[in-house]
């Protein structure tokens, strides 16, 4: 678990770079910046998101086929090098645009192996608190490049501190991947793993249909190796479940990733180097959310003996309800009626709306692992991860043209996007509720 925490940081690290090297990208080049609009901006970092999730699918097809060691190691290598190169794109949005997209395709990788090594390694009632775990290394890695890329930009200046940020981030990954190759393996590979621990581990996948009960447990760590047809998950409500879940809701996360920075600088005048601890502790208190969200339905089954999808039903119902406090981000954020506090409030928003974001997404990827075996666990992940693409890009691009169209009065296009972001998640739930209604677990 601590290999999947630590994997996960070093992603987000990575990519949370850009959004503190905006302002400095978006400076006009009389005063020493690249002289981009926010929809210059909003093209890379769109893009990103789109080859990023877009590729999850391949991503998750060939974990599937490889492995988890082997697919997770590729993966982080391939972002590692293309976040490096990133260095030496120069002004060009163009190129940038390109490099960030092989940047993304590299990051693909890296959910659909974690949630299919959880998957492996713990029961059904476990997972989403697994998940959450290692979920809230996206927090970390936020929080550290919080704290890294500015204190680069002001060590080194800025055109060599924004290409020191991208060097030394990129080469956080090659560390990690030396104790992944000398520590992981699956449980059926496990020399220190008893028996008793390889039968809890796989003591509630039991699939049920009309005609039987079979029990998997010994086969799955090598059916896990089997190849499923996406074309035929395509065909399961539970697939689009998921899908939808991840369109409508991971454009807020992106959201919160690029572009909290932009507002807290134009809300409240910050500079780079203000912007670092509300930054930091928005995705710090983010973690809190994560392992809640993963401790929540666990609760439900424990103290109210509930079947695990009613538990996650429950669960993800009630995270649902708490994005709506981010109705009230400009009301509080208004330093014309709170003065000096008009920032601590807005962060407090913020915070709450990034902790529920956590935690519905810790129980979002876990519905994954509910239905389906282990062998299908990263194909659909794979496919929920296009949904996540274009819902993101579009939720991009959309910031960019709102935010140079209100270029004047940018809080009005940042009200706008708030109360989207409020919203969203009780549409994902009805949508998830209403598709997965006849509660079937997968046998493929």
């Amino acid at each position: 678990m601590s290999l999947l925490l630590f994997s996960t940081t070093i992603n987000y690290v990575d990519r949370q770079v850009i959004s503190y090297l905006k302002i400095f990208f978006c400076t006009p080049t009389d005063k020493g910046g690249f002289g981009w609009s926010n929809s210059d901006y909003s093209t890379v970092t769109g893009l990103f998101t789109l080859c990023y999730s877009v590729l999850t699918i391949l991503a998750g097809l060939l974990i599937d086929k490889i492995g988890t060691k082997l697919g997770l190691a590729l993966s982080l290598v391939t972002w590692s090098v293309f976040g490096m190169l990133n260095a030496f794109a120069g002004a060009s949005v163009a190129i940038n645009a390109v490099v960030r997209s092989l940047f993304g395709i590299g990051e693909a990788g890296n959910f659909p192996a974690s949630v299919k090594t959880v998957a492996e390694w713990f029961p059904k009632k476990e997972r989403a608190l697994a998940t959450g775990v290692f979920n809230s290394g996206t927090n970390l890695g936020a929080m550290i490049a919080a704290l890294f890329v500015p204190w680069c930009l002001m060590h080194f200046g800025l055109i060599t501190g924004y290409k020191m940020a991208y060097l030394l981030t990129g080469g956080f990954g090659f560390v990690w991947l030396i104790f992944w190759f000398l520590l992981y393996s699956t449980p059926a590979e496990s020399k220190k793993l008893t028996k008793k621990e390889f039968d809890y581990i796989h003591s509630d996948e039991v699939f049920s249909d009309d005609a039987s009960t079979v029990h998997v447990a010994a086969s799955e760590d090598v059916a896990v190796k089997e190849k499923v047809s996406w074309w035929k998950l395509l065909t399961f409500p539970q697939t689009w479940a998921f899908f939808m879940g991840k369109f409508l809701t991971d454009g807020v996360w992106y959201f919160l990733l690029f572009w909290l920075p932009d507002y807290l600088h134009k809300q409240f005048n910050m500079s780079t180097e203000e912007l670092k601890w509300p930054t930091f502790i928005v995705y710090g208190v983010s973690i809190i959310g994560s392992i809640f969200g993963g401790s929540l339905p666990l609760y439900f089954i424990n103290k109210s003996k509930m079947p695990v999808y009613n538990a996650r039903m429950r669960a993800m119902f009630i995270i649902a309800i708490i994005p709506f406090s981010l109705l009230s981000i400009q009301y509080f954020g208004d330093k014309a009626i709170f003065g000096s506090y008009a920032m601590p409030l807005a962060v407090m928003v913020l915070c709450l709306g990034a902790a529920a974001h956590q935690a519905w997404s810790a129980n979002l990827f876990t519905t994954v692992s509910d239905f389906f075996p282990k062998k299908a666990v990263g194909s659909v992940i794979g496919i929920g991860g296009l949904g996540s693409g274009v819902g993101g890009f579009l939720i991009q691009k959309l910031v960019g043209k709102l935010t140079d169209h209100y270029a004047a009065t940018p809080n009005i296009a940042y009200t706008i996007l708030f109360a989207f972001c409020a919203v969203t998640y009780i549409v994902a739930w009805l949508v998830i509720r209403s598709l997965t209604a006849k509660k079937q677990v997968i046998a493929i």
